[in-house]
């Protein structure tokens, strides 16, 4: 899990459309910190360092200490809206982490293996079925990744969420059935190479 971290925010005494226009007009983004009990806080961020940190990934899986003039809250991103045309961040929805709490969260996969798996080796195509996991997990301890080690498998072979090593305390939130993360298909190339090895072998 990274570390916390860090952003400024200015508290927003209007809310509704026409504030939240003034607030983009003055080169901000509005946003709002809600939940663990508490009334909702409406704040504005600074424009410039909101897209960054939007488009530098795993922002909905980053833990911000947020500076309110002075105050600081513990909260994550639980939603963001952009533009439609001009792809530019229009609002934030932050959730307030109270401590010992848990906290659902799409955590995205990291494939490794693939050099060793003999399944790619013979020129496999990899099925990625889930880009990302949902998990419930301690809101202190939210991971960056989960592995999916594909070292072992070959073609026509998956790999489901049992054999996924998760991080301690987290658990998907399907819990129903061993879903599939990914899996090795046969490529057109591993077809033809093996249509090939038919054709060629002697009959019987």
């Amino acid at each position: 899990m990274s570390e916390a971290k860090q952003l400024k925010a200015v508290a927003r005494d209007r809310v509704g459309k026409g504030a939240a226009r003034a607030v983009r007009r003055q080169g901000q983004v509005p946003a709002v910190i809600y939940g663990a009990g508490q009334p909702p806080q409406a704040i504005a961020l600074d424009f410039n360092q909101t897209k960054q940190l939007i488009f530098a990934g795993h922002f909905l899986t980053t833990v911000f200490e947020i500076d309110v003039e002075g105050q600081t809250t513990r909260a994550i991103p639980r939603d963001y809206h952009l533009d439609p045309v001009k792809d530019f961040p229009l609002h934030v929805d932050f959730l307030r982490i109270a401590a010992g709490s848990t906290i659902t969260v799409e955590v995205p996969v990291h494939v490794v293996g693939q050099e060793r798996s003999p399944g790619m080796k013979k020129g496999g195509a990899l099925n990625l079925a889930r880009h990302a996991v949902e998990l419930v997990v301690p809101a202190d301890a939210i991971p960056d990744f989960i592995e999916a080690d594909i070292s072992a498998l070959d073609i026509n072979e998956s790999l489901h969420i049992s054999a996924v090593t998760l991080p301690a305390g987290a658990k998907p939130t399907i819990t129903d059935r061993d879903f599939t993360i990914l899996s090795i298909m046969p490529s057109a190339g591993s077809r033809e190479t093996a249509g090939e090895s038919a054709d060629a072998a002697p009959a019987a």
